[in-house]
């Protein structure tokens, strides 16, 4: 036997439906002026953002920070070696300072072998792929002649992913950084004529 039709429960259900939708467009709401705050507080600060447009079937990314890198070849201010150039040295920079999380055990594989963290193999990989890192990124900055201005303007450019203008933190600095890069960049590139 089926419950009899009472309206009173149907309409608190109802209600209950209508104010779970309007409780999640409140916090939709509440999340994108956060975001729209987040960017407007980085831009201020130099960050550049873009918008780019939903694909068909995915959902939309209102905002993609743009790297330095990007934003100075968008604005046609860096040719495609120099670009090149600085991705490599980026990259190189990303890697060497990436250090492998280790617990806070002196074990690899604590609770009795049960892997709990990376393996040892794995660790030592890591460190391995880190030294050769850091070797590379020596080699790079001794291409630049140990020269501080041009090691810590791509540091910040490359390694960082900052726009001239976050780096520098106002326009007149955001041109000087820019100038050095542009000197940092093409003394790598020639350096390195063929890529990596």
């Amino acid at each position: 036997m089926g419950r009899a039709y009472d309206p009173a429960r149907a309409m608190r259900e109802r209600l209950k439906v209508l104010e779970a939708r309007e409780q999640g467009r409140a916090e939709a709401r509440a999340v994108a002026e956060g975001v729209a705050e987040t960017v407007a507080l980085a831009s201020a600060r130099g960050a550049v953002f873009e918008t780019p447009a939903a694909r068909k079937g995915e959902r939309e990314t209102p905002y993609r920070r743009q790297a330095g890198l990007d934003w100075l070849a968008g604005k046609g201010r860096i040719a495609a070696r120099q670009r090149q150039a600085g991705e490599a040295y980026g990259a190189c920079w990303r890697r060497a300072g990436s250090a492998p999380s280790i617990g806070s055990t002196l074990e690899v594989m604590p609770s009795g072998g049960l892997a709990a963290g990376p393996s040892l193999g794995l660790l030592l990989k890591q460190a391995a792929g880190r030294q050769q890192a850091e070797r590379e990124l020596a080699g790079y900055r001794a291409r630049l002649f140990g020269q501080s201005d041009l090691v810590s303007v791509c540091d910040l450019i490359c390694g960082q992913e900052l726009t001239p203008r976050e780096a520098g933190g106002g326009d007149r600095e955001a041109a000087r950084i820019e100038a050095v890069l542009k000197v940092a960049l093409d003394i790598l590139a020639m350096a390195n004529p063929g890529g990596r």
